[in-house]
């Protein structure tokens, strides 16, 4: 590769200018490398990286955090966890969270690192605003959402889409330029409790993924022989306790995800429609997300009636695609949201599952209120005369009389 080539592109292309910039920093490839052209490049007078902890981990943060040495910085940490689990991830959770089969995540933790970062950039007096997506994904348009709502004078730099840069091209700049490479693949994750991306973005078509690219998912093979069985107790659509031990959902999660992970359960591999209508092949892994979500929609299924179910499923999916687009902020988001939290009153209950080599069996289900009602369903039973359905079936066969006279 021509990494003059590339360093002559970035000089001819021309920038803002800027004095005082505020740039989500993560301490990846991307936002490593911005840190560099905001000096370089850009000419910032100062640069105020910003951190926002969402649960990726202590260790990503040092990595994050001695990157920015390199250039005398220090970043402004800012800790949402908490916001993040008992706000976002709850309503994940209360809204069965799935957009085509990736239970949504990182869709959430951009923008709320994006609120965050504009509110630091308005409280530091800044003119600019710096984030590190790329020109293919989903990411710039969430940010960008998000810092128009809350600094909506600021200007936004995207310089990995600005400069066209490709994954390549970043990684030789970095070389050339002394940055330290510390991804375990290219394109890197995005880690959370709720669930972990891999190389967004960077997987081929038919590429094999090595099996220490994951942190919780443990491949069948080498999964234990014997099944781990877990109760799960759930408050108004969400979980509350494991084993009768009551738990916040910053500890519930994790501990879900290290049993769920030993035995082979929350990969994801998948190809997802992006924003832009482009499709990419996606690898997660969420072991928490897919024991929760499977539970939790049995229990909905037990405990609420069918046209609410049906109902619900209409506004999931709308629920998903709002915020999978960047539109957490969005007045219907808020609207949705409403209907789901006034569905989840009676979505309670103790549910006991069984995890083996990738499967989540549910063993057992009880709930004060259920509606399921063997006295009346259960064909052991005598609840009710079955003769009194006689009638009511040949009302209802009417209409199927009518067809089929004028079908003859």
């Amino acid at each position: 590769m021509d990494v003059k080539a590339v360093e002559r592109r970035i000089e001819e292309t021309p920038t803002p200018e800027v004095k005082k910039v505020a740039l989500a920093y993560s301490g990846g490839l991307d936002s490593s490398l911005c840190l560099k052209l905001l000096r370089d490049k850009y000419k910032a007078k100062e640069t105020i990286p910003v951190t926002v902890d969402v649960g990726q981990g202590e260790e990503e943060i040092k990595i994050g955090r001695e990157k920015a040495k390199l250039f005398n910085l220090e970043p402004v940490m800012v800790d949402v966890r908490e916001e993040f689990t008992e706000r976002w991830m709850a309503k994940a959770i209360q809204a069965n969270s799935d957009y085509l089969g990736y239970p949504v995540s990182t869709s959430m933790t951009r923008q709320l690192i994006a609120r965050k970062v504009a509110e630091v950039a308005l409280e530091r007096g800044c003119d600019a605003i710096m984030e590190g997506s790329t020109g293919k994904g989903n990411d710039q348009y969430r940010m960008h959402n998000v810092f128009k709502l809350f600094a909506p004078d600021l200007t936004i730099l995207v310089p990995v889409r600005d400069f066209d840069l490709s994954r390549g091209e970043e990684e030789a700049l970095c070389k050339k330029w002394g940055i330290p490479l510390t991804e375990v693949i290219s394109g890197g994750d995005d880690k959370t409790m709720w669930c972990r991306s891999i190389a967004s973005g960077a997987i081929d078509l038919n590429q094999e993924i090595p099996k220490e690219v994951w942190m919780w998912y443990v491949v069948p093979e080498d999964a234990p022989d014997e099944a781990t069985i877990l109760e799960l107790e759930f408050e108004n659509g969400i979980p509350t306790a494991i084993d009768g031990k009551k738990m916040p959902l910053s500890e519930l999660v994790p501990y879900l995800n290290e049993a769920g992970g030993k035995n082979s359960i929350g990969k994801i591999d998948m190809f997802e429609d992006g924003i832009i209508g482009l499709k990419s092949r996606e690898l997660y892994e969420a072991p928490a997300a897919t024991i929760i979500l499977k539970v939790h929609r049995d229990l909905e299924q037990l405990c609420m009636p069918k046209e609410e179910i049906q109902f619900k499923k209409q506004v999931e999916q709308r629920w998903a695609y709002v915020v999978y687009h960047g539109d957490w902020y969005h007045p219907l988001r808020e609207d949705l949201d409403a209907f789901i939290e006034k569905s989840q009153g009676v979505v309670n209950g103790r549910v006991k599952v069984k995890l083996y080599k990738g499967t989540v069996d549910i063993i057992s289900r009880e709930s004060s209120t259920g509606l399921f009602s063997s006295e009346l369903r259960s064909l052991k039973s005598k609840g009710f005369n079955q003769q009194d359905s006689g009638p009511a079936t040949k009302i209802h066969g009417l209409q199927y009389e009518i067809l089929g006279k004028r079908s003859r």
